[in-house]
């Protein structure tokens, strides 16, 4: 989201808190971190980007202490571990080779082990600067820096406990990543200052933040344990600031709080106040006051446990967020939809798969059927509260509207929609038929983590480097990579070694394939023949044949092109897996255009306001042909995967909006099983997300924008519709309307068993004018269903004016439906 968004949606942003921005003035800039004038250049020899404090040389007394302590282990230290430090995951055993392409230091390290700063890891030292030099180091992309791609880090935690006196920052584009085997521990100072132990988005004296909040991409955190119990009671203490955006994730996290009843008890584990995100999963939370404080205009929460909290889950405002495998057990209240009262301020909350237990109220809701508006709206699908659970639902001040102690199979508040048929409810319902091949043998969603492989050894991983491949951004690395894929053993994974990889032909993937990649590696469309001609298109990377079964893992990859690719494929899934989610994507993002490399920047397609909306598209402006095509024999799992057309520049200053032509994001046609946690397809011409053919889909959350551009010009340039592809033809479907040819946010056509489960799918600007936000009339439709079987919850859409048309007729209105910022349905069955 780019800053005009905050801009339409002022009146409700403002709704939210900015954390204690006075008292947290003196500790804006945490220790170890240095602050420049506006205006600082960094080594990247970006304008803006201002550098950290370069890492502190070990003293002669430290080396001393370090060949002690190997001549006692025994070993031979490395660079980046010790033999006291490592617990033999591959993570910290692996050759580091990777290199930031773009950044100007030949000398950037892209690794970074807290260790090697100074971090000693023994809960006693004081670690708090030794690690936040560890961000820093290399001119990185901090305070003063509004984004960067340059100048990307991975911080390792050996096992140990790290004792921190101030804030943890993690840089723009961080990864912060402890030991999966044995997990580390950030443990606060009894005396600690500042707002969280790990702080995304630092405040500023006056309240502004490093980052824009709704920009604030590229972050992971992982497999670390946040514990504040050395913290007095009563201090206003947090596990995590996350003020971030899209391209995030928090992962295989603890937060260990005081587990005390008294109402001095102020500590939290998350805290978010803003946003627009983003996947967590894997997070478990003990003690504490509120266990997560949270708020942001979308998110996805997988695989929670919340004990011995005052309140789980604090839920302050919203758009829509979904949470799936969410436990609660001897909470005093679950999930609080209505903190600040009668002002109901949360659009919508889908809770899927659940389990609340010993714990007097699981849900606080505001919301009544006869209020104005659809503002509160919730939706519980399979939710089980039998066990010492009185109230299920509470509304306000302490009305019981569903009682407790029983399993929820469907309860529902908010409109809900038998094909244009509405009206609002607030009660129980059937249960949703759930199809065999979407569900385990419990009968819950499928659903399956990052894997770690913590048995591996370094050994079975084949770096792509160490094979030959460059990643250098220049040369063509096409013959090196398709060698490595035609030589693989069963035992081998494939690494991604931190580059820029380029790719001139077709890369021919097997259907037995483990991928990982090092901090996002960039895979490039590049050349003048194989992906130029929109009429044919390739792909780029070809997962499998038709008719392949097998196991196919990715994780952690960004997808592109170099320049005008308008017949390039990103990536072609076509194996079925052998069994459920056996054939994945974890962290794989598609980013087109807006950074360095890309030839598609700030420089060459800025967006011209007052460009003729009759020009032809400027051809050196066109990006991918499409971003994902799921073929019909294949099955997908995809977790916390962004499909983005870049709407404004990342690593040129200023931040300037961009126009780039990109034809489709995801194109499913999936039958045998498709399950998409935390997905985004933003900003592409013709459709963001399109099903067709498909059967058996989930999707729980997904998140779109239409082209900020278009109008000018509309959706019927430069891309021609493509039948085998299913586009849209709106020469025929939109006439002489002139908000019809817009970007479709999700189009389902000849398909059955589709389920979704939470959507954000946004229009913010008619040819880049904003006003239309404001009148909620940016565009004539949002979602088309055509000729389908769908079921749809907690379906949340801007500034479209049919929210929802099926078989061609309007069948749900904007204007019925109005939320705090968008237009939300509770339920909608075609």
């Amino acid at each position: 989201m780019v800053p005009s968004v905050v801009a339409v949606g002022a009146a409700l942003l403002a709704l939210t808190w900015h954390h204690a921005a006075a008292s947290n003035a003196d500790n804006a800039v945490p220790v170890g971190l240095r602050s420049e004038s506006a205006g600082g250049e960094g080594v990247a020899g970006k304008p803006g980007c201002h550098v950290g404090t370069a890492a502190r040389a070990k003293t002669a007394d430290e080396e001393a202490e370090d060949k002690e302590a190997q001549e006692a282990a025994g070993g031979v230290m490395t660079a980046t571990t010790s033999s006291l430090d490592t617990s033999g995951w591959w993570f910290a055993d692996i050759a580091r080779q990777g290199r930031a392409t773009y950044n100007q230091d030949g000398e950037y390290k892209v690794f970074r082990n807290v260790k090697d700063f100074g971090a000693v890891g023994d809960g006693q030292a004081d670690d708090t600067r030794a690690i936040n030099e560890a961000m820093a180091a290399g001119g990185r992309c901090g305070q003063g820096c509004t984004s960067s791609t340059t100048t990307p880090a991975i911080v390792y935690f050996p096992p140990g406990t790290y004792l921190v006196s101030a804030p943890l920052v993690p840089y723009y584009y961080s990864q912060m990543v402890g030991d999966a085997v044995r997990v580390p521990t950030l443990k606060a100072a009894p005396g600690f200052q500042g707002t969280a132990v790990i702080d995304a988005n630092p405040y500023l004296p006056g309240g502004d933040n490093w980052y824009l909040n709704t920009n604030n991409f590229f972050r992971q955190v992982r497999n670390l344990r946040i514990d504040l119990t050395a913290l007095p009671l009563n201090t206003d203490a947090v596990g995590i600031h996350w003020q971030v955006a899209q391209a995030t994730s928090l992962e295989n996290m603890e937060f260990v709080m005081r587990d005390d009843p008294s109402p001095d008890n102020k500590q939290r584990g998350l805290l978010m106040e803003n946003g627009s995100g983003g996947f967590m999963a894997n997070l478990t939370f003990v003690g504490g006051s509120v266990a997560a404080s949270v708020a942001s205009q979308q998110f996805t929460l997988r695989d929670a446990s919340f004990r011995n909290c005052h309140t789980a889950i604090s839920m302050r405002w919203n758009w829509v967020w979904a949470l799936q495998n969410i436990r609660i057990d001897n909470c005093r209240l679950g999930l609080d939809m209505a903190p600040d009262g009668p002002d109901q301020h949360v659009g919508s909350i889908v809770l899927l798969d659940s389990v609340v237990s010993n714990t007097p109220v699981a849900i606080r809701t505001a919301y009544s059927p006869a209020q104005m508006g659809t503002n509160g709206t919730l939706v519980l699908d399979n939710v089980d509260m039998s066990a010492n659970v009185p109230v299920a639902v509470q509304g306000l001040p302490s009305a019981t509207v569903v009682p407790g102690n029983t399993k929820i199979q469907s309860y529902v508040q908010g409109r809900a929609y038998k094909a244009a048929a509405a009206q609002a409810t607030q009660g129980l319902r059937p249960a949703v038929p759930r199809p065999p091949a979407l569900v385990d043998a419990a009968g819950n969603f499928v659903s399956r983590g990052k894997p770690a492989y913590r048995d591996v050894p370094a050994s079975s991983f084949v770096s792509v480097k160490s094979a030959g491949a460059k990643g250098d951004g220049v040369s063509d690395d096409t013959k090196a990579l398709q060698a490595v894929f035609s030589s693989l053993r069963p035992d081998h994974i494939v690494y991604f070694d931190h580059g820029t990889y380029l790719v001139t032909d077709t890369i021919q993937v097997p259907s037995n394939v483990r991928i990982v990649g090092e901090l996002w590696p960039l895979i490039m469309a590049a050349g003048d023949k194989a992906f130029k001609d929109q009429a044919n298109p390739r792909p780029v990377f070809r997962v499998g044949s038709p008719g392949d079964e097998g196991v196919v893992e990715m994780q952690d990859i960004v997808l592109s092109t170099q320049g005008p690719q308008p017949g390039a494929i990103l990536l072609e899934f076509n194996v079925k897996g052998a069994q459920q989610a056996s054939t994945a994507l974890w962290d794989v993002h598609f980013r087109i255009g807006g950074f360095t490399g890309t030839r598609l920047q700030s420089d060459r397609c800025l967006l011209k306001p007052d460009a003729d909306p009759a020009a032809a598209p400027d051809p050196a402006c066109l990006g991918a042909f499409m971003l994902l095509h799921v073929t019909p024999q294949a099955t997908i799992y995809m977790e916390n995967t962004w499909l983005w057309v870049a709407d404004h520049e990342l690593d040129i200053a200023g931040q300037d909006k961009l126009t780039i032509f990109n034809g489709r994001g995801l194109v499913l046609e999936s039958t045998q099983g498709a399950w998409l946690y935390g997905t985004a397809s933003e900003h592409n011409v013709l459709s963001n997300y399109q099903i067709s053919n498909a059967k058996n889909v989930f999707m729980a959350l997904i998140q779109t924008e239409t082209a900020y551009f278009q109008g000018t010009p509309d959706a019927r340039k430069p891309f021609t519709p493509n039948p085998t592809y299913f586009d849209p033809d709106m020469n025929a479907e939109c006439g002489d309307s002139p908000k019809c040819a817009r970007t479709w946010g999700l189009r389902v056509q000849d398909s059955s068993n589709v389920l979704l489960y939470g959507a954000g799918l946004y229009s913010l600007f008619d040819s880049n004018n904003e006003a239309c936000a404001d009148t909620n009339n940016c565009q004539d439709n949002m979602v088309s269903i055509a000729r389908s079987q769908v079921h749809m919850a907690g379906l949340s859409t801007k500034a479209s004016v049919n929210m929802v048309t099926l078989d061609g007729a309007t069948a749900a209105l904007d204007a019925d439906n109005r939320n705090t910022f968008c237009g939300t349905i509770a339920m909608f069955e075609s």
